[in-house]
């Protein structure tokens, strides 16, 4: 009876590890320096996100205030514009200021990097006060920031624009 119970408690407690580990999130990016992921391409991810924010917001207001809401899809619009923010403060914080902005001694590097933080940190405050209304003050916040990160990051003359 006994060898029963703990085969069983082992068979359920192997269960849990496993429905546990299978339920935890994965991220596209490793934190390791693969080099195989492109700058420009996470500005233009960024912009995506904030042009979809944007159509969400817009879609948001003109549901609510439809004579008949249709909650299905005011929820779906909501739900959407509360993932792409989420987008824009993960690609500003795990790919930008995790990976990107480098530690230094060098004055003029750490003077860089603190414009650099600086911009990251008023994208992710837009992003969280996008999240928060559907005020469009917010998305021409962010365009103006996530160009500002561009010219910051790359430079007048390489400045990639999307």
């Amino acid at each position: 009876m006994k060898t029963l119970q703990s085969k069983i408690g082992a068979g359920l407690l192997i269960l849990f590890m496993l429905l546990l580990g299978a339920s935890s999130k994965t991220y596209a990016h490793c934190e390791i320096p693969c080099g195989i992921y492109a700058d420009s391409l996470r500005i233009i991810m960024l912009s995506e996100d904030i042009e979809t924010i944007e159509k969400s917001m817009k879609k948001i207001t003109e549901l609510s205030s439809a004579e008949k809401v249709d909650y299905n899809q005011l929820v779906r619009w909501i739900t959407n514009k509360e993932d792409h923010a989420n987008k824009i403060q993960d690609i500003a914080t795990q790919y930008f200021m995790f990976q990107r902005v480098k530690v230094s001694d060098d004055p003029k590097i750490m003077a860089k990097n603190a414009e650099l933080l600086a911009v990251l940190h008023e994208i992710c405050v837009y992003a969280m006060k996008s999240k928060q209304t559907t005020d469009l003050t917010y998305v021409e916040k962010l365009k103006q920031a996530v160009h500002e990160l561009s010219h910051l990051y790359f430079g007048e003359e390489e400045h990639h624009h999307h």
